[in-house]
């Protein structure tokens, strides 16, 4: 459960990013492709080199939802519902791959917050993105 901090640090983080939530998307994803090839499977019809048009695209949709579930805190899970629904039943994709890219999510973070990336903060955004996992993976129950 996120508390009052959570969010406060959570929307903090995000207005120090210097860049859109779909870059920092965009550069997961391309992260998650490197480090975790098996991921390739569901973008096989994508070009697949770094940075590509494909994976810039797709990253921007990761990090659109992640703003959006942002601005709906207290909603993920109605914000999320048709995503979820696309991920479970139409793409059918492994839900081991929301763990993975959460974690490719924290790298970009990282990356892009430097110092303002502190332990706080990295606990704040993993409660986030465990709950979107949580919500993107129901579905498969």
């Amino acid at each position: 459960v996120l508390t009052a901090e959570d969010r406060r640090l959570l929307q903090a983080s995000v207005g120090k990013l210097g860049c859109r939530l779909e870059d920092i998307g965009a550069d997961a994803l391309n992260r998650l492709l490197i480090v975790f090839p098996q991921s390739k499977t569901y973008f096989s019809h994508f070009n697949l080199s770094p940075g590509s048009k494909d994976i810039v695209h797709q990253g921007e949709k990761v990090g659109k939802a992640l703003d959006s579930a942002l601005k709906h805190l207290d909603d993920i899970r109605g914000t999320l519902s048709q995503l979820s629904d696309l991920h479970a039943y139409n793409l059918r994709v492994d839900p081991v791959n929301f763990q993975l890219l959460s974690k490719c999510l924290h790298v970009s973070l990282a990356t892009h917050l430097r110092n303002e990336y502190n332990a706080s903060t990295c606990l704040a955004w993993d409660k986030f993105l465990e709950q979107v996992a949580d919500v993107l993976c129901e579905k498969y129950r």
